[in-house]
């Protein structure tokens, strides 16, 4: 029987202004473990400059507290308001400059992605996502929905993601396996 290499912590991150999602594991083999998830809050009455820092320096944290090896983020999708769009664009773009300035691979994956690696179609509903985040990790209870997204995440790159060039790009981001 061939022995476990070192655990492998994996960051997810599900974007957002005024919530961005945040959720750890470990993968060992084929087993996956609960770290930790949460949310990263912003105040909607601070100026967009302020809430861009909050993530930054929350995302910061996170890495830092944890000390993830590698880092999943959900790719934002185009919404039918484009103001909401630029935002959440923002809000990614802040959380991607966190992972890469603490040099940590960084891996993007749509949400039809993490979808189709946790429930096994890409039109699960979010109750669906977190029902089966709740399942993978034997959580007793169900995270809030940024969190859950953002496990899902993580989970999603821990069943494929490894295929995807992540590893050997260290503040890069990849897409598809290809660099960008």
């Amino acid at each position: 029987m061939q022995k476990a290499g070192p655990a492998l912590r994996i960051l997810g991150i599900d974007p957002g202004l005024r919530s961005t999602g945040f959720g750890l594991i470990e993968k060992s083999g084929s087993t996956l473990a609960y770290v930790a998830s949460g949310c990263i809050r912003t105040e909607s009455a601070d100026s967009l400059p302020q809430r861009i820092k909050t993530l930054l320096d929350g995302i910061g944290e996170v890495v830092a507290t944890y000390r993830p090896q590698q880092a999943a983020i959900e790719i934002v999708f185009v919404n039918v308001n484009p103001q909401s769009t630029l935002l959440l664009g923002q809000a990614r773009g802040a959380a991607i400059s966190a992972l890469v300035t603490a040099n940590l691979p960084v891996a993007e994956y749509t949400a039809l992605q993490v979808k189709q690696a946790v429930v096994g179609h890409g039109k699960a509903a979010k109750e669906q996502v977190q029902q089966m985040v709740m399942r993978l990790l034997k959580l007793s209870g169900a995270p809030g929905a940024d969190a859950a997204d953002a496990l899902a995440c993580a989970i999603a790159h821990a069943h494929g993601g490894q295929g995807l060039g992540a590893l050997a790009t260290a503040g890069r981001r990849v897409r598809g396996g290809r660099l960008l």
